[in-house]
C-alpha cells in the first residue's frame, strides 16, 4: 500500500477483516491477547482500531482528491479519495494524532472532526495549537482514559522523529495502546517517523500485538533531499525489531521440526494436554 506524503500503516501482524464493529460486545473482558483486533485502512496514515469496545482514529485525512495545501515553500496536493467518510466511520472514541501542523495528517475535514471525538491525544505543542479536547503528551508519558465496557485505555506516547537528525519537520509522536496495563499486547502506531534509535527502543520495550507504520519514503523536494518517513528498507528494520519472544521460540522449534510439539496457552483459559 502506497499513497501520498503520509503513507499508509503497514507491517499488520495476526489481522482480522474489518467487515463490521464490535463494540457492542463484552470483547473487553476477555484477555487482550485474545480479543478482535480490527483495522481499516481509510488513506495515507488514517486508519481506524477496533478491540475491546474502542474505536481509535489515527492521523484524520478525509478531504477529497485534488486539494492543494500550503507547507512552507513546498505546495501538497491530494491524489487519492479516502475509502471512507467520516459519516461512514460513524462513532469514534479516540483519536491518535502524530502531529497537527501538516495537512497530510490532518486535513481540513480531518480537523472538523476532533470534537465528536472524546479526545484527541497528540504532541504538546499541537494540543496548545489545537485547543479543545486535545491532550498533549511527551514521549514515554502515559495515561490512562475509559472506555464504555469498563476496562481503561492506556496510551503511551513514543518517540518519533519526522526527517534526518537536525533537519526533522517539527514534534510528533507514535503510541501504544492497550486495554488495562499490558502495553505488551497492544497495538503500535509509528506516526510520520524515520527509522532511528526512538523507535529501536519503542521495539526493546514493547512487543505490541501490531504495529502500523507509515511508510513511503515520503519526501519533499523544497525541503531536501531526504525522506521523512521510513522507507522499505526501514520498515524490514522495524519488523525485525518487533518480532516477539513467542515468535522467536516458535521459529526456534520450526528449524528444529518440532513445531507439533509447541502449545501456547491463552491467558485465563485452560488447555487439555493429551499424551
Amino acid at each position: 500500500m502506497a499513497e501520498n506524503a503520509g503513507g499508509p500503516p503497514g507491517v499488520e501482524r495476526r489481522t482480522k477483516p474489518a467487515h463490521e464493529s464490535r463494540c457492542g460486545s463484552d470483547e473487553s473482558t476477555l484477555p487482550m491477547a485474545s480479543q478482535p483486533l480490527l483495522l481499516t485502512h481509510i488513506g495515507g496514515p488514517t486508519a481506524l482500531i477496533e478491540f475491546g469496545g474502542v474505536r481509535l482514529l489515527t492521523d484524520p485525512t478525509f478531504d477529497p482528491a485534488g486539494g492543494e495545501y500550503p507547507s512552507g515553500s513546498a505546495k501538497l496536493r491530494k491524489l487519492s479519495e479516502p475509502a471512507l467518510s467520516p459519516a461512514t466511520v460513524g462513532l469514534l472514541d479516540y483519536v491518535l494524532l502524530s502531529h497537527d501542523h501538516h495537512f497530510d495528517n490532518l486535513d481540513r475535514t480531518g480537523r472538523s472532526l476532533l470534537s465528536s471525538a472524546k479526545a484527541t491525544l497528540t504532541t504538546e505543542e499541537g494540543a496548545g495549537r489545537l485547543g479543545g479536547n486535545s491532550i498533549g503528551l511527551k514521549a514515554w508519558q502515559s495515561m490512562t482514559l475509559p472506555t464504555r465496557n469498563g476496562p481503561v485505555l492506556r496510551v503511551v506516547a513514543t518517540p518519533a522523529r519526522h526527517g534526518p537528525q537536525g533537519r526533522d519537520r517539527g514534534a510528533v509522536i507514535g503510541f501504544v495502546v492497550s486495554i488495562g496495563d499490558v502495553p505488551d499486547q497492544g497495538i503500535y502506531f509509528s506516526g510520520d517517523t524515520v527509522w532511528y534509535e526512538g523507535v529501536a527502543e519503542v521495539a526493546r520495550r514493547y512487543t505490541p500485538r501490531a504495529a502500523l507504520l507509515n511508510l513511503g519514503a515520503a519526501s519533499v523536494p523544497e525541503v531536501g533531499p531526504f525522506h521523512l518517513t521510513m522507507t522499505a528498507r526501514e520498515a524490514v528494520e522495524a519488523a525485525r525489531a518487533f518480532v516477539s519472544a513467542a515468535e522467536e521460540i516458535a521459529q526456534a522449534f520450526a528449524a528444529a521440526d518440532l513445531s507439533h510439539r509447541l502449545r501456547w496457552p491463552e491467558l485465563g483459559r485452560s488447555i487439555q494436554i493429551d499424551r
